[in-house]
């Protein structure tokens, strides 16, 4: 197969690129804009690979998207390209229903008439895959209720409702036009190559330089927490295998809150830098006034994929979070280029004023 991706230089799609790179012999085309996220060293290692192609262009551009399909003629399409983070969502919702709702609609009738261009044999194995969120779902009451395939959206962020809408539209062009699509729904992603705007990496590596860190509310929202490594595995298994036109949500089955996530990265810091001057990493938890609309809990019901696909995580969130921070510590060389100018004030602008020492 030729798979092309959008966003392939973000967080998950460089994961997505480099298991396909890395354990298929298929061929994959990055369609990435390269926005603040976008990192192309995320995939040095498949750079020079002959199997992969980087095409920097906008979602949006209509003319661009149907060149890259005209000139790579892809057997599938894994789209993920998307603005994510919900607190920019709120401070400037604009980007995100440009990327992630106009954005996609371009992308479905790109798509849409390049598929119908195809000749049979083709055309019958093509197929759309649309990553999204569990964050569509909104929030759960119940401590045992989880998200299913089947939960009605309640998205609570200028985000998850643009996600929400992105969710529909390819819903939509799969019941009028027939286009076959593949929708996934995730929960919280960690791991290598994460913007350091997100909580895991923001942490970690606030902790290195004995900076706050910074813990909304009382840290007490619950997510599940899965390793981008076993995303991956799972999106390929799912744009190879899954049924046309079927759901399927994607958990790490790693509940936790996001006090728990902080003290346990800290705690192996402590383990991993012991002379670091900042020991115990603890004592720079700073708890700083909740997002507005923040979703309490998050879990998600992935039964679906294990029974239909055979997909399951192999990493638990123990041995996920020790490779993580193993990472980070290295490949300073990574996070060094990545801590950009936009970057700073972001964390600058989100933080500065709004914390009080715990």
């Amino acid at each position: 197969m030729k798979i092309l991706v959008t966003g392939g230089a973000g967080f998950i799609g460089s994961a997505v690129i480099r298991h396909i790179i890395s354990n298929t012999s298929d061929a994959v085309v990055n369609v990435d804009k390269l926005t603040y996220a976008g990192n192309l060293e995320s995939l040095a290692e498949v750079s020079q690979n002959s199997r992969y192609a980087f095409e920097r262009v906008d979602i949006c551009d209509r003319d661009q998207i149907d060149r890259v399909l005209r000139e790579h003629q892809p057997d599938a399409i894994m789209h993920l390209a998307a603005e994510s983070h919900v607190d920019r969502s709120i401070s400037g919702p604009s980007e995100f229903i440009q990327t992630n709702i106009i954005g996609t609609y371009t992308l479905l009738e790109a798509a849409r008439h390049y598929w119908a261009a195809l000749d049979d044999a083709r055309k019958a194995n093509f197929r759309f895959h649309h990553i999204s969120t569990d964050e569509v779902y909104g929030d759960l009451e119940g401590p045992e209720d989880l998200f299913t395939e089947t939960t009605p959206y309640q998205p609570s962020s200028p985000y998850s409702a643009s996600k929400a809408s992105s969710d529909h539209l390819v819903r939509a062009w799969a019941r009028t036009y027939g286009l076959p699509t593949l929708v996934t729904n995730c929960s919280n992603n960690y791991g290598p190559c994460h913007f350091p705007e997100k909580l895991i990496p923001l942490i970690i590596l606030n902790a290195l330089e004995g900076k706050p860190l910074p813990v909304y509310g009382k840290g007490n929202q619950v997510r599940d927490w899965l390793y981008v490594e076993d995303h991956a595995r799972a999106l390929y298994k799912v744009v190879t295998e899954g049924v046309i036109g079927e759901t399927y949500n994607i958990g790490g089955h790693n509940e936790k809150q996001n006090i728990e996530v902080v003290h346990t990265l800290c705690a192996l810091l402590d383990e991993l830098r012991p002379d670091s001057p900042h020991r115990p990493h603890a004592s720079l938890v700073t708890y700083v006034q909740d997002r507005p609309g923040h979703d309490v809990r998050y879990a998600i019901d992935a039964s679906k994929i294990q029974r239909e696909l055979g997909w399951t995580p192999e990493e638990t969130f123990e041995t996920g979070i020790r490779k993580t921070v193993e990472w980070y510590l290295n490949n300073a060389e990574w996070v060094e280029h990545v801590k950009s100018g936009s970057y700073q004030q972001w964390i600058d602008q989100n933080y500065a004023d709004r914390s009080n020492k715990a």
